[in-house]
């Protein structure tokens, strides 16, 4: 059974069944009632003012509800994006050991699922298997990986993103700088006792390299050898990665059928429900941004999830690059799309980006930490309609 089918009633429906007092009290445990509604909000299928409007429709939620932190990490992932640039995929200050002191290779063991420490393992296998992971598992095999194996954060990070549905550039990255102590006062560190907390037995970890003390871990972290532990003999082949879509989920660009037409460009952060201002004979192309695929393959979990979506929205999917783009659309009338930061520096000039209505408040100045962004974001919000994102909805 498809967890996540690439559809906009799958995702109101997970809005529909989500309970945020539920979520606030179990969102920790592997099993706790998280939305799941990641992979929709990152490509766009719904916006995150949207399901606030309707989780506050239906449940008494404030300003500082968990949910909306949540909703938040996110926003200040995208300030930090959009300030920095690619400066985020680099590390943004020194960690606990120098730069030189990590490996840059993923290794095999971890790569296959058969490190011989079952948290991880199952983290690795969940991963490949659906495409997600629970916010908890992701920090624990960031840590173990960075912190314990001594793998530099920009290799683990992408590694994951090729196979997260939900992988995003800002929040996967600054996600793993975080665990990294790269992006964050401090590294986060985890133990067996934790994944016996919050995860169920076959995730327990008794025994192993990580059974052990916080102060031991920080050690390691630090420089600290052991020895690996014994790898498992069976393992999982890790998916293929695609730097192109498959075959059927493209098609040759035409510049006829776009000639004289207002063109509504669809990309894979844009895969909601067009614009409701665009004139009625608006033709809706697809695109595959050529140069961003080329640096950053996806499974073929996540090419059918944006895929399926985007054919489900347009006339044709194209697979070009950005000047390819712009010749095949010089005779269009006029072409806009959905702004985002993946690919704004890839689109021809002659594309009118729409910017979406921020759930937040904007904050022009570069925040070195979430809590004070958070403070300039949330000054003069006395309840939750004073969010600018909800103020804009019907």
């Amino acid at each position: 059974m498809n967890r996540f089918p690439a559809t906009r009633d799958a995702a109101l429906a997970r809005v529909a069944a989500f309970e945020p007092e539920a979520y606030a009290r179990s969102r920790n445990a592997l099993d706790g009632a998280v939305s799941g509604l990641s992979p929709y909000l990152t490509h766009g299928i719904i916006s995150a003012a949207e399901v606030l409007a309707a989780l506050a429709a239906r449940h008494p939620l404030t300003h500082q509800h968990q949910f909306v932190y949540e909703l938040a990490w996110r926003a200040y992932f995208r300030h930090v994006w959009t300030a920095r640039g690619d400066a985020i995929l680099q590390s943004l200050h020194a960690g606990p050991m120098p730069e030189t002191a990590y490996e840059r290779g993923l290794p095999e063991d971890i790569r296959q699922g058969r490190s011989g420490v079952p948290v991880i393992d199952q983290a690795v296998r969940a991963l490949y298997a659906t495409g997600y992971l629970h916010n908890h598992a992701r920090m624990w095999l960031a840590s173990y990986l960075v912190h314990v194996r001594h793998v530099h954060w920009r290799t683990g990070a992408d590694w994951m993103i090729a196979h997260l549905l939900d992988g995003d550039l800002g929040s996967n990255h600054l996600s793993w700088q975080w665990v990294a102590g790269s992006g964050s006062s401090k590294p986060y560190l985890f133990n067996a006792d934790n994944v016996a907390r919050y995860a169920p037995p076959p995730w327990h970890s008794f025994g192993s390299v990580i059974d052990c003390s916080y102060v031991a871990l920080m050690r390691l972290a630090q420089g600290e050898r052991t020895p690996a532990p014994a790898p498992s003999h069976h393992g999982v082949d890790p998916p293929a990665l695609l730097s192109a879509p498959p075959a059927a989920l493209a098609t040759a660009p035409s510049a006829q059928a776009v000639a004289g037409r207002d063109v509504w460009l669809v990309h894979p952060w844009a895969l909601g429900e067009p614009r409701a201002d665009l004139a009625p004979d608006c033709v809706a192309i697809g695109w595959w941004p050529a140069e961003y695929h080329r640096a950053w393959p996806w499974s073929d979990l996540r090419w059918a999830f944006a895929g399926n979506r985007m054919q489900a929205l347009t006339a044709a999917c194209w697979h070009v690059s950005g000047a390819e783009l712009g010749a095949a659309l010089a005779s269009a009338r006029s072409v806009q799309t959905g702004a985002d930061p993946h690919l704004a520096a890839l689109l021809p000039p002659a594309v009118r980006q729409r910017q979406p209505a921020p759930l937040f408040v904007p904050v022009d100045q570069p925040c070195q930490s979430f809590s004070q962004w958070w403070r300039r974001s949330m000054h003069g919000v006395q309840a939750l309609h004073d969010l600018p994102g909800l103020a804009v909805l019907p």
